[in-house]
């Protein structure tokens, strides 16, 4: 305890760590501004009795922070460009540039940034047309004028690129990464609303169920840190050697290899593919057509969230992605490349191409377990649902996976930050 004070004390006295923890504060107030600022035009109490209705909406809503429930400005959040990375990473797998690119350290980090942006354009321009449609065909919206059109269409555009700006604002000079965290923001600020549903429908049989599931929430949380937090550490033995005119004494350390050396990416790229299919069968259902209205209603009942099928899907893409993710962050070849050079080796492991079989190995083994893990974690909730009869739990396992994801992800960045400012006094 005393030791985490020290740490808010340095965090609060530092002048530099303390103007990075207003900026990323101030950054996150003025986004939750944003969520309560609506687009013209738009039937509000129509809007959230048409979210009351859908399971999906409200499972996207969260994930736009509350943006979309309130439609405001950036109803759209960080959606087309999550899409937008995901078809980065996946083209980086085709096309062998992108893949050379990516491993070009700060400026591929940048063209691919770059890239990104680029896509994030024409994706949200397409997502802002079909929202529209969707609410037009649910009478939420009247019919627009061009003018009015173009206008709706470019206000959403600019809301999700200001979000972007912000995340890239908070990576840069705040604290934590951007992105992540304006994610567990608006997760957050949701939560006030969901506990707010849950005590209006009270009765006794509820509360005990309430109580159950805190329990169990505690249980899944302390679970989700153990897990994120565990490593299979890999023996690595260095030889006496002479390196120019210094002689290195013989030493041993260890390789660390994360349980989930993807982090919250795969349940994030998961996430997104589920709930394209709802968005087309929510924006079919509304046509005249009765072959587009029946192929709507279709998807909407395969891709009901509390369905088998969609959360059979997400389980599979969950794990997945976490195996799609692990093999671009980790790769065996280049660790075994950079022991062999440095004269380095794992014990009983010749050097070179069995050391690189040895750790695919491993990292396949921890990698199952770790995504069998996440997978379960995020469809866990929606069995929970059924046992305690609160609906709103559908809801509940990306949520905790991600929030306890960003939590541990900015407090070792603060640390680090820490780290290095006690370093820098020696040097003085």
């Amino acid at each position: 305890m005393k030791e985490i004070k020290n740490k808010i004390n340095s965090l609060l006295t530092d002048p530099v760590l303390r103007k990075k923890l207003i900026l990323t504060f101030l950054i996150l107030f003025i986004f939750r501004l944003f969520a309560f600022l609506p687009v013209p035009a738009i039937d509000l109490v129509r809007l959230k009795t048409f979210f009351a209705q859908s399971q999906f909406l409200s499972l996207l809503d969260i994930f736009s922070g509350g943006t979309l429930i309130n439609f405001s400005v950036m109803a759209l959040g960080l959606n087309p460009y999550i899409n937008a990375s995901i078809v980065l990473q996946l083209l980086t797998v085709v096309f062998p540039k992108l893949e050379q690119l990516r491993k070009e350290g700060e400026h591929g980090r940048f063209k691919i940034n770059q890239y990104t942006r680029f896509l994030t354009l024409p994706l949200t321009i397409l997502q802002s047309i079909g929202i529209y449609f969707l609410l037009l065909n649910q009478k939420i919206i009247n019919s627009l004028s061009p003018l009015e059109f173009i206008s709706f269409i470019a206000t959403l555009t600019a809301g999700t690129f200001i979000l972007i700006w912000f995340g890239e604002l908070i990576s840069e000079f705040g604290l934590g990464n951007g992105i992540s965290l304006l994610i567990f923001s608006g997760i957050v600020g949701r939560l006030p609303v969901f506990f707010g549903r849950t005590a209006l429908i009270f009765n006794n049989q509820l509360i005990f169920n309430m109580l159950v599931f805190f329990i169990l929430a505690i249980l899944v949380i302390a679970l989700v840190v153990f897990v994120s937090e565990a490593t299979r550490k890999v023996p690595v033995f260095y030889a006496k050697r002479i390196k120019g005119n210094r002689m290195y004494q013989a030493a041993s350390n260890f390789l660390p290899l994360k349980l989930t050396q993807a982090g919250v990416i795969p349940i994030i790229f998961a996430v997104s593919f589920v709930l394209f299919p709802q968005l087309i069968g929510n924006f079919l259902s509304g046509a005249k057509n009765k072959i587009f209205s029946d192929i709507g209603y279709f998807l909407i009942s395969v891709f009901n969230p509390s369905g088998f099928f969609y959360n059979f899907m997400y389980f599979f893409l969950v794990i997945g992605f976490t195996f799609f993710y692990t093999a671009i962050v980790f790769n065996p070849q280049k660790i075994a490349e950079e022991l062999q050079k440095n004269g380095g080796f794992i014990p009983g492991i010749r050097p070179g191409i069995s050391t690189k079989e040895y750790l695919e190995k491993v990292l396949y083994k921890i990698t199952l377990f770790g995504a069998l893990f996440l997978g379960l974690i995020a469809i866990l909730p929606v069995f929970m649902a059924k046992i305690t009869g609160i609906p709103d739990l559908v809801i509940g396992g990306t949520s905790v996976l991600i929030v306890v994801s960003v939590v541990l992800e900015t407090f070792k960045m603060i640390n680090a930050q820490l780290i290095m400012k006690n370093y820098d006094k020696f040097l003085k």
